[in-house]
Parts: C-alpha cells; structure tokens; sequence
C-alpha cells in the first residue's frame, strides 16, 4: 500500500533541514533575543536572519516584516489596526465572498462595531468580479482585504490589478496559500500576512508584510518587540525554522513550481479521462498546488475517509472550516449546486509528490467512485 498525502494546503511536513535548525535552536539559542548578553546575541543574529530571508521573498526591507503565531493572528492584525486606525477617513472595507475564515469572521466583528463591509462575488472558476470591485471603491473606503491564492479552489487573485485600483485604500492580501507559490514581490500591496506551516515549516509561527509607511497601531504591547506592534519574547526555534523553510522553498521556486504542475495536471487529466461525471472547479491557470473536483454522486466526505483506509490523505475544502455546517462558503459563492458542492474533493500537492502516486491515486478513487454509484445512496 501505498502513502499518499495530498492535504498540503492544510499543512505541509517540515523540511528536514528546518527540524534540524529547530532542534540546534532549542539546544544552542535559547538566550531571550532582548537580553544583552552573548545569547541573547545570537538568538537576535539568527531571527534577523529569518527576517532577511522573508524580505526576499518579499523583495522588502528587513525592517517591513513582523512576526506573529501564525496565518490568522497576521489576517487579524491588518484588518482591525487598519480599520480602527483610519475609522475617522471612512468605515468601507471591501473584501470577497470567498475569504478564509480568519478573514470573514473578522469582518463579521467589524461590522458589529458599525463597519460597512462589502463582499465582492466571484464567476465559477472562483475568479473575482474586478468590475464589481472597481465599482465598490469610494471616497469611504480605508480597507481592501483580497486574498492572493483560494485555498480551496486554487485560483489566484489579480492583486497587481487591485493595487492599481486601490486610491487612497490599504490593500491587503492574505497570501497563506500564495507565499512561495507565486510571485509576491509585485503585488501591489500595502500589508502581506503568511505562514510557516504551508511552506514546510513549523505551526504557530507566521509573518505580516507592513509597507513603509503604513500606519499599522500596535496588536498585542508590552516590552516592545517586533517594531513594537507585537510584543511578547519570541518564538525563537519557529522563526529560525520559518526562515530556514522559506530559504529552501525560494531557492528553487522555478522548480517546485513545475514539478506540482506536472503533477497536478496529471491527476486532473487522469481523473477526467477515467471517471465519468466529474466537475474540475478549478481554473486551469490556478496555483500549481492546488486542484478541486466534483465527483457527482458522491459525498465528499465519505470519499475522503475511503481515500484514507488506502492511505491517500486529501481534504473537502479548508481546514479551518471543517467544524463549519452548510459546505463550502468557497463552492457556494461560485454558484455550484448542493449535489457538486457535496461532491467535491481538494486535492493539494508538494515538490515531492509523484507521478506514481498520481496513478495509484487515481486507481483508488474511480473505485471509490464507482462503489458509491452502484450503491445509488448519495444520488
């Protein structure tokens, strides 16, 4: 039998070289980084290292990037430090239907708080409707919250096209699934949030992007670390193996980028040609790491705990919702029926992914598939 794991849009395995600077940090840098003294020394030495790395992927200056827990803590600290620091200019945030929860649900907060949130819709490949954007953009809006890659979908979002739209409005972008997937150096926006656990590093640690200049009020104070917006002593062994993941996944991003798009559109191919009544969600211009298919008459979620006794590990949409009731927000908002959206099964990928594994995979599910029918129950 073989192991297959195809969930990596919900976390990736570590580099083994970023548990390996994870460990040396443990043993070796545990000086608190604010202490003056030798270790405290090279504990700072190593984050600033972390840091630069970022940057650079980033194309940013060092000093532009803040570390936090994670991927929600970052979403979090831009829209409310934004939203509540430019309340007096306007109280219009714009953002899409198809956000990740760390984002939808601090929309739903602000609006409590008296905030007038848009949600722009998308077409049936999870594109986003940029008239309808261009549209909603006034003199009221301060904030517009795009994401840069659907986590469930694929699809990547023009925020090049938004940065030039934007006027006088922060724009941000939750790029969790983007980093290291595709190109951010260009992307037209004021505030970046990011995680490590995506890209083959550890959990609980994770990156905002704040543009020069970019009047971003404190989220969590005390002594003053991380330029002052989010103190706390850090996570010391989790930056060094975010940076240590980041360095690795950069240095060949060309690469890794081609190897998941041969394997990806090998899977997508082989589903279609083999299966009969699938639906791709999609687009073929998605993010190389990740592909959403219908399977009609089926259930999804029945089809992944199939999956898992062959030991193929995929997912039906986010992690992060999946305590959620009523399906994918994602599926829904692009306009798919109850019967696909029941169907419907994620499959994301790593440079390490094969093409034997695709064809086992693709053997295991037409299986699945065609129990399923024969059995008529999920029609």
């Amino acid at each position: 039998m073989m192991f297959v794991y195809l969930d990596n849009s919900a976390t990736t395995r570590q580099y083994d070289e970023v548990t390996r600077q994870m460990k040396e940090a443990m043993d070796d840098f545990y000086g608190n980084p604010s202490a003056l003294h030798s270790l405290g020394l090279a504990s700072e030495k190593r984050i600033r290292t972390a840091r630069q790395n970022l940057a650079g992927a980033f194309g940013a200056r060092e000093d532009e990037i803040i570390f936090t827990s994670g991927g929600t803590e970052s979403d979090n600290m831009a829209l409310y430090g934004i939203a509540h620091a430019r309340k007096r200019e306007g109280n219009k945030i714009i953002t899409s239907k198809v956000e990740h929860p760390a984002i939808l649900e601090a929309c739903k907060v602000l609006e409590k708080e008296g905030f007038d949130v848009v949600y722009i819709g998308v077409d049936d490949k999870c594109r986003l409707d940029t008239a309808q954007l261009r549209a909603a953009i006034d003199e009221k809006t301060t904030l517009i919250s795009i994401m840069a890659v659907n986590n469930e979908t694929g699809t990547i979002m023009p925020t090049d096209e938004i940065g030039r739209l934007k006027g006088r409005s922060i724009f941000h972008t939750d790029a969790v699934q983007g980093f290291a997937k595709v190109d951010l150096k260009n992307s037209g926006a004021d505030l970046i949030s990011v995680s490590a656990h995506k890209i083959h590093g550890p959990k609980g640690v994770g990156a905002l992007y704040v543009k020069k200049g970019v009047n971003l009020p404190a989220f969590i104070v005390g002594g003053g670390q991380e330029r002052h917006m989010r103190s706390g002593t850090e996570n010391v062994p989790g930056i060094i193996g975010f940076g240590a993941a980041c360095q690795i996944a950069m240095s060949d991003f060309d690469g890794r980028m081609e190897k998941m798009a041969t394997v990806r559109n090998y899977l997508r191919d082989g589903v279609c040609d083999q299966i009969k009544d699938v639906k791709v969600n999609s687009p073929e211009d998605g993010a190389a790491s990740v592909l959403n298919i219908s399977f009609l008459g089926t259930r999804g979620e029945v089809l992944l705990h199939t999956l898992e006794q062959d030991q193929i590990f995929v997912s039906t949409g986010s992690a992060c919702s999946s305590n959620k009731k009523g399906g994918s927000h994602v599926l829904a908002a692009m306009g798919l029926t109850d019967k696909e959206i029941e169907g419907a099964i994620r499959f994301s990928f790593n440079e390490f992914n094969t093409i034997e594994e695709m064809d086992y995979v693709i053997e295991k599910v037409k299986g699945a598939v065609e129990r399923f029918r024969r059995l008529g129950s999920f029609r």
